[in-house]
């Protein structure tokens, strides 16, 4: 397959105007005094399926003619599902969507929406790969065409006219660009695009710590399978990246960072209370970087690529709980009470601080011991205290 060109993501712009929206790119005070540099934000959560996968699914599936439409289309994700479910309904084209079981609610009622009477939706395995193997299996039981969500090179194109918009938008030159990496598809076609019109931009991926399959297979010079990952950070949790994203990120990121996924979770929350924006656990990991950069990006001009925001509210307890437990702020302990009357009572006045929040207790009194195990929950109000 051939690699993506600057010449193909400028004719997917073309093909995509009036289908996708230009999103903003938006200066952020708050991160730019924080970081003491300044920070912008390319705003794909904005976009018509909150995702930027759109770009690319709409581009593969426009080079389809009729009669290989005709017999449907195949995808396996979540968020690129979106954007497949979007485009065949605005090409009036059946399509088969599977996603893992762990998928958001969220975001299954979203590919419903978007794809209505157009789609059917398989929900199979526990991440992305498990679903994806079933939609390549189904592929070539039904003679459809597999859409695959970054390891072909016209999703990679479309995915790279967001890099075509930034620099269109940006009245500055941008010291570093940094970017959500799952399978390496936006990656590549953000590299594309700077490496031909911005070379001396720095290009940086950011991984969740538990799906870290780029850098890893970078660092071992193949492509590698994680034996096991956290899918936490559903959007951007692959084991197995692809590969033409491989090379691409090999030869062109200046470097990957890993950021842990409780620290995600609070950049998640942060943004909701301060910035008034929703963003996914992958959307949000771009942002999430910038305290392991913060010395380096001082005084620079950083474009942060906020790529999704399906996130669902329902997760919101989940999220505070991993932020909290990453913070240092909450813990968990297995206290053994002497059996006797005044017992709590002294756990409460001479280990407790008077900030310290009870928000767990399990507790069962047994007969016949000296002791009983309780397990407790504490939320403190600083770290270390």
């Amino acid at each position: 397959m051939n690699s993506p060109s600057i010449d193909g993501i400028k004719a997917a712009e073309k093909l995509l105007k009036g289908v996708v929206t230009h999103t903003p790119l938006q200066h952020n005070l708050n991160l730019s005094e924080k970081y003491e540099a300044n920070i912008y934000l390319k705003r794909e959560d904005l976009q018509l399926v909150r995702s930027y996968k759109l770009r690319g699914a709409y581009k593969k599936m426009a080079s389809l003619n009729a009669e290989t439409l005709q017999k449907g289309v195949i995808c396996a994700s979540a968020n690129h599902a979106q954007g497949v479910a979007w485009a065949c309904h605005k090409m009036e084209t059946k399509g088969s969507i599977f996603m893992p079981t762990t998928t958001p609610a969220q975001k299954i009622k979203q590919v419903r929406f978007f794809g209505g009477k157009w789609i059917e939706i398989k929900l199979v395995g526990d991440s992305f790969d498990d679903a994806s193997k079933a939609a390549e299996a189904y592929t070539q039981e039904t003679g459809g065409t597999f859409i695959h969500p970054f390891n072909d090179t016209l999703v990679i194109e479309g995915q790279g006219t967001i890099g075509l918009e930034v620099l269109k938008d940006a009245s500055f030159d941008i010291d570093y660009l940094i970017f959500a990496m799952g399978g390496g598809g936006l990656a590549s076609g953000l590299a594309t695009v700077f490496k031909q019109l911005s070379p001396a931009t720095k290009l940086i991926g950011v991984e969740p710590a538990g799906a870290a399959s780029m850098k890893k297979s970078i660092e071992a010079n193949k492509v590698i399978v994680l034996p096991e990952m956290d899918k936490f950070v559903d959007g951007a949790a692959v084991a197995q990246v692809g590969d033409i994203t491989f090379e691409i990120c090999k030869k062109h990121l200046s470097d990957i960072i890993v950021v842990p996924e409780g620290k995600v979770c609070s950049l998640i929350l942060d943004l909701y209370s301060e910035e008034a924006i929703v963003a996914e656990p992958a959307g949000a990991l771009s942002v999430a970087s910038l305290e392991d950069l913060r010395d380096e990006i001082k005084g620079k001009k950083v474009v942060c690529i906020l790529g999704g925001g399906n996130n669902d509210i329902l997760r919101m307890e989940q999220i505070r709980e991993r932020s909290l437990l990453y913070e240092g702020l909450k813990h968990y302990f297995i206290i053994r009470f002497a059996q006797r009357a005044g017992a709590m009572k002294e756990f409460l006045n001479e280990v407790l601080s008077p900030t310290d929040d009870i928000v767990f207790f399990e507790y069962s009194k047994k007969t016949a011991r000296e002791r009983g195990p309780a397990m407790v929950g504490i939320i403190i109000k600083k770290r270390g205290l």
